[in-house]
């Protein structure tokens, strides 16, 4: 994408509001370059674009209302330094894009439990101008005046692929929750074991809870995993993508085996993208499905399973389909 310099007007009546200032912690120069000018591009206001070695200093420098770092290595030192930034990012409501390798993941995973970041996996360019775009879609009171017709069409191409990331989001999670108000139409909704009673048992009679029945097989639950893999070996893996489905089978053998799950593991367990695995956990965590919990042993890591209700809930449903679950596939 061709660097372009926009010019920006603020909306009237909003006393002048700049663009969203954004700082860039970046070792790699060309990918430090491209992160900047796409920014730009997008209609940020670069305030900081360095190397990683900048979050490491002593020196507690001010964010920008959006932080991008990369972070493709395990360091010690840049891990301490991304848990900081995780904190004061939480604080002052900074939002976090941090890319970084499959082979790091756990631990930089492990150090950002504050700011609820977006997390890239090895991305390319394109996924990198497309988490702009999911903060962007977040901040619409910024426009642009006095375009060319190039500078028209670039911004027409990242419009598409924000409104794309917003209709993607709305069908994970469907519209914002007013305060107060319950949300009946999540796409991970699930009936709570709370409302669940014995067969036949009357109106009257709703204080008599049916028993909770044991989580499946593990066994059984590893069966299907594996018959639902298969499917790849004779048609595109993503026509059958359903990474819900996949990570609830999976943490829920994990479960019954008494065995935790790695956020690595979980996002290739999904059968997804590792980037797109790790949006639809942080979907089914809001959605009460997941829970992070964090390593006793090492607090730089964390593990995900299953909350109680969902527990309940794969427990009941297994339940119902009785001996036929054996041929779910």
């Amino acid at each position: 994408m061709a660097q372009t310099n926009f010019a920006y007007a603020a909306p009237a009546n909003d006393g002048g509001a700049l663009p969203l200032a954004l700082s860039i912690f970046v070792d790699r120069a060309h990918l430090r370059a491209d992160l900047r000018g796409d920014a730009e591009v997008a209609g940020f206001r670069v305030v900081e674009a360095a190397g990683i070695g900048a979050l490491i200093e002593g020196e507690v420098r001010p964010l920008g209302d959006v932080v991008v770092v990369d972070c493709p290595e395990s360091r010690a030192d840049v891990l301490a330094a991304l848990a900081r930034l995780d904190m004061r990012a939480a604080q002052s409501g900074a939002q976090l894009v941090v890319s970084t390798t499959l082979g790091a993941l756990d631990d930089v995973f492990g150090c950002l439990d504050q700011s609820q970041p977006q997390i890239l996996v090895d991305p390319g360019r394109a996924e990198r101008v497309m988490a702009l775009g999911r903060v962007l879609a977040r901040a619409p009171h910024l426009r642009v005046r006095d375009l060319s017709d190039e500078d028209r069409l670039t911004l027409l191409r990242l419009t598409e692929q924000v409104a794309e990331i917003a209709q993607r989001l709305e069908r994970l999670g469907g519209p914002a929750p007013q305060q107060g108000s319950v949300v009946d139409d999540s796409p991970f909704r699930f009936e709570s074991p709370s409302r669940a009673f014995a067969p036949g048992a009357e109106e009257g009679d709703r204080l008599v809870r049916a028993a909770r029945p044991p989580l499946p097989d593990p066994r059984l639950v590893r069966r299907i995993i594996r018959q639902r893999q298969l499917r790849a070996r004779f048609f595109e893996a993503d026509l059958f993508a359903d990474p819900a489905w996949d990570m609830l089978l999976d943490l829920t053998a994990a479960r019954a085996e008494h065995t935790r799950v790695s956020v690595t593991s979980l996002c290739i367990a999904s059968g997804v993208p590792p980037t797109t695995a790790l949006r639809w956990i942080g979907q089914m965590t809001e959605s009460g499905l997941l829970v992070r919990v964090e390593d006793e042993t090492d607090r730089r890591r964390a593990f995900i399973t299953l909350t109680d209700k969902a527990a309940d809930a794969m427990a009941r449903y297994f339940s119902e389909l009785g001996k036929g679950a054996a041929r779910l596939v």
